[in-house]
């Protein structure tokens, strides 16, 4: 179980560099020198990678650095080690765009989670190559746009929904069930982006796997989390889980067990990352609980 956060403002930083002696004494004095109190440390080393990395959470709070020092003053600490890192801030909520085609159990539990506050975000934002939810978003007073793709639009329509991100502010989009690929090009323009697959990547990937998993007759499907990459599926995994099935289950047993999956393993990839809890490196992720 994750840890429930601090009541008071805390800040985070997300280190990876490569690994050498004194790493965790360098950031850890950082903090310390300057008046905070770490309230959550984790590390992970790749040996094969020569690569290490970290999650240091500390209170802002008697913290002697103001918010908008924080980040030059680590720099100075972090070139030396060619460090790659982010900062983020526990009280700034991202704005998260749940983009959906038809069904609707994703949407529903983003939605639900967000409302009872189990998401520290907010969600301004439905996209859909469809119309049919629509009332869906009206219900919870979410702005909803409609944009068909074709594959004789599809350039102008990403255009269309990357203008929207723009201006509703957009941090993060969270694909729903939204069955259509996106292009490379949309990817290099906006990258921060999170997929649930109806399968256990690399199972299955690609489209209708429920009905390829009963034909090959597998006693465990899964569903998995992951970022999207211009590669179709493979991007970094954040949350996978699996559920048994048996020889009396049809397809659509399997369907309905998989919307359950997906529902929870998408909840909770998208729960780690907005504790920023998710680090990626050579498309594969840590993720620190």
């Amino acid at each position: 179980m994750l840890n429930s956060p601090p009541l008071s403002p805390t800040a985070t930083l997300l280190i990876s560099c490569p690994d050498q002696r004194g790493l965790v004494a360098k950031f850890a004095s950082f903090i310390y020198s300057n008046g905070g109190n770490i309230v959550h440390a984790d590390q992970h080393t790749d040996f094969l990678a020569g690569l290490f990395l970290t999650r240091i959470e500390w209170q802002l709070e008697g913290f002697n650095l103001p918010r908008e020092v924080i980040a030059p003053a680590f720099q100075a600490i972090a070139q030396p080690l060619n460090a790659q890192w982010q900062l983020h801030f526990s009280d700034s909520h991202p704005r998260i765009a749940v983009w959906v085609s038809r069904q609707d159990h994703c949407l529903f539990d983003l939605i639900w989670r967000q409302r009872a506050g189990e998401f520290a975000a907010e969600i301004p934002l439905i996209l859909s190559n469809h119309p049919h939810l629509q009332t869906t978003a009206e219900q919870f007073g979410i702005a909803y746009h409609h944009v068909p793709i074709t594959p004789h639009n599809k350039a102008e329509q990403e255009a269309k929904q990357l203008d929207l991100l723009k201006e509703y502010g957009i941090d993060l989009v969270v694909l729903a069930k939204y069955m259509q690929i996106l292009s490379p090009n949309f990817v290099a323009q906006f990258s921060n982006i999170i997929n649930i697959h109806h399968s256990f990547l690399p199972a299955f990937a690609g489209a209708n796997p429920y009905q390829r998993a009963y034909e090959r007759g597998v006693k465990i499907i899964g569903a998995t989390a992951h970022y999207v990459t211009k590669d179709l599926d493979e991007g970094p995994i954040i949350e996978q889980d699996v559920v048994r099935v048996s020889h009396r289950d049809q397809v659509p047993d399997l369907i309905r067990k998989g919307k359950d999956l997906e529902r929870m393993v998408l909840a909770r990839a998208v729960r780690l990352h907005l504790q920023n809890r998710v680090l990626v490196y050579d498309n594969r992720t840590v993720v620190f609980e």
